[in-house]
């Protein structure tokens, strides 16, 4: 069988009456080309089942319109938002995204900057995984693309980063608490070697510092940032001999475990024990009860995020940037 005949520009110009400069205009969306020559290319295009040679198009560009985003978690719910906030805004400059997910492993996201590295990204937004190393920062500062970190900062990076304040967030939601009467607050979930659960602590340790009060130790307890993180870790603390009256929550994901190990325990949010999460993802509105939480505005870092990066690939310009978003408690039933 002989090899189909593949539709050149310059068929589709003859079609359609037009110069194939003219095609290649519409083809890129330019807006200068009126709505009647656009709609004439097109029924061209679909009547003679031309296709875009983009690699051809690339390569003659050095550029290949695609943009990798890496993250931890594409279930998490936080992540999801920012996703949603990067992905129109980078689709809205006419990039697509390759999107890879580590499941926060460092292994899983060194694999994926060597794939995004092969299919020539033009730019990468990465949210690191949670156990990123020196290794991991030499790596990135040595890739040939931009490089916007967002969520997560890494010492020493030499990239653009966009964030939350989150020593801000932790501070807000503790003070909420302390000025509530509680004393003994428990702080649930996270990986205590990343640069966000650091920056919660240090909230923490600033609002209890502030009331002039001292923090019981054994009352902060680590573990993974997922639903099962805060069912185990609510679960221990409850075994101590004097257990909290209050809880805060790395993030509403580890929230959402907390109270489901409170409900096992017969205890009532907002009630018996107050809580706040993390983050105000959508579904922080119809937990059961609602949960005051911190908005750290993930749509909006993702958009930033898309924004910074899109000056890079686009205007080479070299000032480091460093956007950091102010938190906002939301006061719901659980306290």
């Amino acid at each position: 069988m002989s090899k189909k005949h593949r539709v050149t520009l310059h068929e589709v110009a003859e079609h359609a009456g037009v110069s194939t400069s003219t095609v290649s205009l519409v083809i890129r969306n330019n807006p200068r080309i009126s709505e009647a020559t656009r709609k004439k290319v097109f029924d061209s295009i679909d009547t003679l089942g031309y296709v875009y040679d983009r690699v051809a198009a690339n390569l003659r560009s050095q550029s290949t319109g695609i943009v990798g985003v890496i993250v931890t978690d594409i279930a998490n719910k936080f992540i999801s938002e920012f996703l949603i906030g990067a992905q129109n805004t980078l689709e809205q400059a006419g990039y697509t995204v390759l999107l890879g997910t580590t499941f926060d492993s460092v292994s899983k996201q060194d694999k994926l900057l060597s794939t995004m590295i092969e299919h020539r990204v033009d730019g990468l937004i990465l949210n690191p995984a949670s156990k990123s190393t020196e290794k991991t920062v030499e790596r990135i500062n040595n890739l040939p693309i931009p490089i916007v970190l967002a969520n997560r900062e890494l010492d020493d990076a030499n990239c653009d980063y966009v964030g939350i304040d989150y020593v801000k967030g932790a501070y807000i939601a503790v003070k909420h608490l302390l000025e509530k009467g509680h004393k003994r607050i428990a702080y649930l979930g996270g990986i205590k070697s990343s640069s966000t659960w650091i920056e919660r602590m240090r909230g923490f340790q600033l609002a209890y510092e502030k009331a002039e009060l001292k923090l019981d130790e054994s009352l902060i307890i680590d573990g993974p940032p997922t639903r099962e993180g805060g069912f185990d870790a609510v679960s221990k603390v409850l075994q101590n001999g004097n257990p909290p009256t209050a809880i805060f929550c790395f993030s509403d994901l580890v929230a959402s475990g907390v109270l489901q190990g409170l409900a096992l325990h017969k205890l009532t949010p907002g009630v018996d024990i107050d809580i706040v999460g993390f983050d105000n993802i959508p579904d922080s509105e119809i937990y059961h009860p609602p949960l005051t939480t911190v908005s750290s505005f993930p749509r909006s870092i993702g958009n930033k995020s898309a924004t910074i990066l899109y000056e890079k690939m686009t205007k080479s310009s070299p000032e480091k940037q460093r956007i950091i978003l102010q938190p906002e408690l939301i006061i719901r039933e659980t306290s």
